[in-house]
């Protein structure tokens, strides 16, 4: 005889795995959110101005320093949470072999802006997933933008109209606010942009019974 509450529990589909974001971006958690997943977000623990260094100093190209920290940072957290997929990224931007980080301050944003003003860059982005201290998997993914000239003026009119988000981004902008302003030609996936590559990494998570397929 079935059971009144539903189908026996030997028939019943296991629970998904929890779901955990190692890191601080509300770019990132807007973005996993909007796709409809349910996670808990942990910033994890990275001396990520050390690392750069050191990678740097041992000729690590922009690629391997964005996959680097991207587990790390999911290595760090999934210390934290057994059983949990933990999902790590980071990014990482170069121009002319000129390594660019978040500007700390308005200051720096604006000389940034200008470094990169008429200039093609790009940005690399690495995400990872590890569960149980295990690296499941990992994507790389560039996109190429070109940054019109921009005037001074329209700089620092830039740079009061967007605010604290200066800060929060490499580069000093975001392409889905008022940062598209700044260019005239971008190549390459959006969520890569942003700062995740959200395809891939949702079919990742459907293989692996996180999110339903």
């Amino acid at each position: 005889m079935a059971e009144a509450a539903g189908l026996p529990g030997a028939l019943m589909a296991p629970a998904p795995p929890p779901l955990v974001l190692a890191s601080a971006s509300a770019a990132r958690a807007r973005m996993l959110r909007a796709a409809g997943l349910e996670m808990h977000c942990q910033a994890a623990a990275v001396d990520e101005e050390g690392v750069k260094a050191s990678l740097k100093a041992e000729g690590a190209t922009p690629a391997q320093v964005a996959e680097t920290l991207a587990e790390l940072k999911a290595q760090r957290v999934a210390a934290k949470y057994s059983g949990a997929l933990v999902i790590g990224a980071d990014q990482m931007l170069s121009c002319n072999d000129v390594w660019f980080d978040k500007p700390p301050d308005r200051d720096h944003a604006a000389a940034q802006l200008r470094a990169l003003s008429g200039k093609t860059h790009t940005l690399w982005t690495a995400v990872c997933v590890v569960r149980n201290g295990s690296r499941m998997w990992h994507h790389n993914a560039a996109a190429q933008l070109t940054m019109r000239a921009l005037s001074d003026a329209f700089i620092d009119a830039y740079l009061e109209a967007a605010g604290p988000v200066v800060t929060a981004s490499v580069g000093g902008y975001e392409l889905e606010g008022l940062g598209a302003q700044l260019f005239n030609k971008v190549e390459g996936d959006f969520f890569t942009v942003l700062g995740l590559p959200l395809l891939p990494l949702l079919d990742f998570l459907r293989l692996n019974k996180a999110l339903p397929s």
